[in-house]
């Protein structure tokens, strides 16, 4: 009978593991039973640590990259293909499971604790070039995915090994019980991510922890339960390899606050004025001194340039004035430059704003900056606030109960918006609509994104809404303002498109007794119409939350 505590025999070969082969019982410091709990618990711990590096890079991709759907589909499918490959390549580690599982979650913590900062940093310093390096954060996005699900998969083998050795049993229970507690570590995971990790910490300092948290308890799992099963050699090597990887990790989150604003000065310029994460997103605020137009971002896309929005937000709001205008709903729009212009219009009795993000709409109010250019409108006592969701809020508002909605949302290849240009959303609209009621919709630009902007338009008729559509240019081509999603960097589209959709379709015109828009004349608004509607493309189906078609 083999003592499993017994000596290795003289003249073996020291290697990182010992002479140990697959299913030699482990010689443990605790009873089996420990054993066997501390194995579990440790798959536990790097479960929860593997899942918050999967929503960690989709998280971050979704805000530098855009396309939340996307980012989370190329993560999640090249990680499973990863997990697999990582799976086979363990196979050949199964005699060195100890040393193998110690070296592979000291990898696991550098990589998947330092993937956000580095992914941050290539988005931020290289985000806005042209060629190649437009594409660096997709690039390292696949990268990260890759090698993060080659060493997850990589896990399983070795700790199925490990837990073989600390007490036998059949294959069965033991995969049952390795995968009961990966599974609660990943729910674990899963939960802490958006609800403590995220809005406690922030996604680099967050990924950071992770990673410390990983590299330990993998170290202590190998060096302390299994380390009789280590030669000294491979004691020493393991020891010095965590270290070093805790010390990376720590440096970079003392670092990590002086790291963000470098990156943000390298994204947005040295004249960073604002810089908060709202529950909703991050809003940042450029300029307003010296000279330098105000300029407000969200989520690292450019939304309003102080030189250049009126252009946008005159072309939005007043066509839709042109008729009864007593009781207005704003949608969007946090930054009060719609509401600016409705308040322009005399007759205005109410206008109800409907914004997901009450911190953007606080800074409005506030912000010196901000609140000049929206001309103090949150100040009027005829505005009223209310945060949250549109979809949601629509559902319970009276019929009729507005004769213009403005829809003031991000374009719909924003995959967050999507919803929000819908069959069914414009059918909500269309009962909240007085009979003679109008309705504005920013569709993205009409030239750039033209199959998405006549989407919008087969939508709303399929709504009972017949639109017409009109365009305007940016004064600064690549530097407009409003809210679309630019497709590389910081750049904005050339020019907006609109829809203005009612009941019985609707001719864009500027009411006669309404005020006199600054950069919008009756004659480069009939202009406007002929232009966009030289990029019509009939035939397309309408887009519904069930098959949306941006």
């Amino acid at each position: 009978m083999i003592d499993p505590h017994a000596p290795a025999p003289p003249g073996s070969p020291p290697s990182w593991g010992g002479p140990r082969g697959p299913g030699t019982p482990a010689r443990l410091p605790v009873r089996p039973a420990v054993g066997r709990f501390l194995v579990l618990a440790g798959v536990f711990v790097c479960a929860a640590c593997g899942l918050v590096y999967e929503l960690e890079l989709v998280a971050l991709a979704s805000y530098l990259i855009g396309d939340s759907v996307t980012q989370a589909s190329v993560v999640l499918s090249v990680m499973v293909f990863a997990m697999g490959l990582g799976s086979l390549a363990a196979k050949r580690l199964r005699g060195l499971a100890a040393a193998g599982f110690g070296a592979l979650e000291a990898a696991l913590a550098l990589v998947g604790g330092s993937s956000a900062m580095l992914l941050y940093a290539v988005f931020a310093w290289t985000g806005g070039w042209g060629g190649l390096w437009a594409d660096g954060p997709r690039i390292l996005l696949v990268a990260f995915s890759l090698a993060i699900g080659v060493l997850i998969g990589a896990e399983v083998p070795l700790l199925m090994e490990l837990i073989q050795r600390v007490r036998r049993q059949d294959p069965g229970g033991a995969v049952a019980d390795l995968f009961a507690a990966d599974y609660v570590g990943a729910l674990v995971g899963g939960l802490a991510f958006p609800f403590v990790l995220l809005p406690f910490l922030g996604q680099l300092t967050g990924a950071l922890l992770t990673g410390t948290v990983n590299a330990l308890v993998g170290a202590a799992l190998v060096l302390g339960l299994f380390r009789r099963d280590l030669t000294r050699r491979a004691r020493r090597l393991l020891l010095a390899a965590n270290a070093v990887v805790l010390a990376l990790l720590a440096t970079a989150t003392v670092l990590a606050d002086d790291f963000e604003r470098a990156a943000r000065q390298a994204m947005y310029g040295q004249d960073v004025r604002v810089a908060v994460r709202t529950d909703v997103q991050e809003v940042v605020v450029t300029g307003d001194a010296d000279g330098r137009p105000l300029r407000l971002f969200l989520d690292g896309r450019l939304r309003v340039r102080a030189d250049d929005e009126r252009r946008y937000h005159e072309a939005l709001v007043h066509p839709a004035m042109s008729g009864p205008h007593a009781r207005v709903l704003v949608l969007g729009g946090g930054d009060g430059l719609a509401v600016r212009e409705v308040l322009r219009h005399p007759g205005v009795r109410r206008v109800d704003v409907v914004e997901v993000d009450p911190g953007l709409a606080r800074l409005a109010r506030h912000d010196p900056g901000l609140s000049a250019l929206n001309e103090h409108a949150y100040g009027d006592a005829r505005v009223r606030l209310v945060t949250g969701d549109a979809f949601h809020r629509l559902r319970s508002t009276p019929s009729a109960a507005y004769d213009v909605v403005i829809s003031d949302l991000p374009d719909p290849g924003v995959t967050a918006s999507t919803k929000l240009y819908s069959l069914e959303f414009y059918g909500l609209l269309r009962r909240v609509l007085a009979p003679d009621g109008r309705l504005a919709v920013h569709a993205g630009p009409d030239a750039a994104r033209s199959r998405a902007f006549w989407t919008v338009d087969a939508t709303l008729r399929a709504a009972g809404l017949p639109a017409a559509a009109y365009r305007v240019g940016a004064r600064d081509p690549g530097a407009a303002s409003a809210p679309d999603r630019a497709a590389a960097g910081l750049r904005a589209p050339r020019g907006w498109g609109f829809l203005l959709a009612a009941r019985t379709a609707p001719a864009p015109r500027l009411d006669p007794a309404g005020p006199r828009p600054r950069t919008l004349t009756p004659e480069s608004l009939a202009r406007a119409a002929r232009d966009a509607d030289r990029t019509r493309i009939p035939g397309l189906p309408p887009s519904t939350l069930v098959h949306p078609r941006y």
